[in-house]
């Protein structure tokens, strides 16, 4: 049985980088889409799609890696924030950027899954999934 489905999804992300496939697979969920969303409109990933495999009960998320033109990573390093032996929760005004803005903490709020950069914008805080730059 798996506990954290979100550090599953980012372990699947990490491990596709790192041997630099194209496309990576995993169980959907709300969340899953959620995240799937805020780094395709943060540029970190080209896009993603959800399919129900033959012979499979449960839905899929297909999510397209993006490589840089020379096969450099987008994504150089993900981390899991908010675990579920400990939650870490932040107000926006204490949402700060990550490496000065390069990078991104993605946000579970009441509103949906969003960036820390629209956190702030829209004055939401919430529960802090994950770092990515």
């Amino acid at each position: 049985m798996m506990t954290d489905p979100i550090a599953d999804m980012l372990t699947r992300i990490r491990n596709a980088v790192r041997v630099e496939r194209p496309v990576v697979e995993m169980p959907l969920s709300k969340v899953k889409r959620g995240v799937a969303e805020v780094l395709k409109r943060e540029g970190y990933i080209w896009d993603f799609h959800e399919e129900q495999p033959d012979g499979q009960p449960q839905k899929q998320l297909f999510i397209d890696l993006k490589y840089g033109p020379n096969g450099e990573r987008v994504i150089r390093h993900i981390k899991r924030v908010s675990k579920p032996g400990r939650r870490v929760y932040s107000r926006s005004t204490d949402l700060r950027p990550i490496l000065n803005g390069l990078g991104i903490s993605i946000i579970s709020t009441s509103r949906g899954v969003i960036s820390d950069r629209e956190a702030r914008q829209k004055k939401l805080g919430g529960e802090v999934l994950c770092e990515l730059w």
